[in-house]
């Protein structure tokens, strides 16, 4: 006879303080997990991007070349690799090991707000306010973009990329999709300027957050409006959205020193964690675990569930 399944576990949001890392890098700007959530990297207002142990909260390193304060992040898939970008109108690739850049890319004509690889890390994505996002190949010596898009009509806020599709976000007040394999470019008008972008973990929906204190899920294929979440404040600052490991809760920064939580389904609040009396300026879900980072002037938080608190004091 066949046993049933056991049920599954509800999902479990991350409301415990694990750590708290003092950063000294000024304001963070912004706070991201590595490709495989075992690190913590940190973009500063004193120039600097630092690497941090999730597990422990302890600093590894710290990334000294930008000429002014470093306002994205992200890591290569296979850890080796880190691109950051900044208000000085340049991008950077670092060698994790030795914290040497390894190319310094500039075209951007203002302040490069967002930044991400590609899957194979063999390209860079940029998003400045010149209303420009930019591809740049890290493995060519070239010093000039492979790509320049230029659909925006504002400045770019938000970039995220999946296989074969490039998602962007615009004070313009449009999210657009470009589908890289078919040359096709799909635009949805949101009326308020955007200040985040992201696809779901399934890649069927994408998510919007806006300066009128609103976020959106739209489904990918149709642009039909499946979800609208509100209640946080955000309608002066760039602040982060995102979902869940599961896809089961949206996220949101916000101005009133809370991360919200929404039931991503119902549209609910499920919950409201206080990190601070000031603005959450960033946060970042773990690609696998019921994790989350937030940073709040110059340090950053690691939450997680109650059962590893309880772990970590027995261990």
């Amino acid at each position: 006879m066949a046993f049933p399944l056991p049920k599954p576990q509800p999902p479990q949001l991350p409301s415990v303080l694990l750590h708290t890392l003092d950063c000294h890098q000024g304001a963070v700007r912004a706070v991201r997990f590595n490709a495989d959530g075992n690190y913590v990297l940190s973009c500063g207002s004193d120039k600097t991007l630092r690497l941090w142990s999730a597990g422990r909260g302890i600093l590894l390193q710290t990334y000294s070349g930008h000429g002014y304060e470093v306002l994205d992040t992200d890591g290569s898939y296979d850890n080796s690799q880190l691109c950051s970008c900044s208000a000085d109108k340049t991008v950077i690739l670092w060698d994790v090991a030795t914290a040497q850049v390894t190319r310094k890319l500039r075209g951007h004509a203002g302040k490069v707000n967002c930044v991400r690889f590609n899957e194979e890390a063999t390209v860079i994505v940029s998003g400045s306010i010149d209303s420009t996002v930019r591809c740049w190949d890290t493995r060519s010596r070239r010093p000039d973009p492979i790509q320049i898009l230029d659909e925006a009509r504002d400045g770019v806020s938000s970039v995220e990329v999946s296989e074969h599709e490039l998602l962007t976000g615009s004070v313009d007040g449009r999210v657009r999709r470009y589908d890289l394999r078919m040359g096709q470019l799909y635009s949805d008008f949101v009326n308020s300027p955007i200040t985040c972008v992201c696809f779901s973990q399934d890649g069927q929906c994408t998510l919007s957050a806006s300066l009128d204190s609103t976020l959106r899920l739209l489904d990918k294929s149709t642009g039909e409006l499946l979800g609208e979440y509100t209640g946080h404040r955000n309608s002066s600052y760039k602040l982060d959205c995102c979902l869940s490991e599961r896809d089961t809760h949206v996220l949101s920064c916000s101005e009133d020193g809370h991360v919200y939580f929404w039931d991503l389904v119902e549209g609910s609040l499920a919950l409201k964690l206080p990190v601070g009396k000031g603005v959450v300026q960033s946060l970042c879900f773990h690609p696998t675990e019921p994790h989350l980072l937030t940073a709040m002037e110059g340090r950053v938080q690691i939450w997680g569930v109650e059962s590893e608190e309880k772990e970590e004091e027995a261990g």
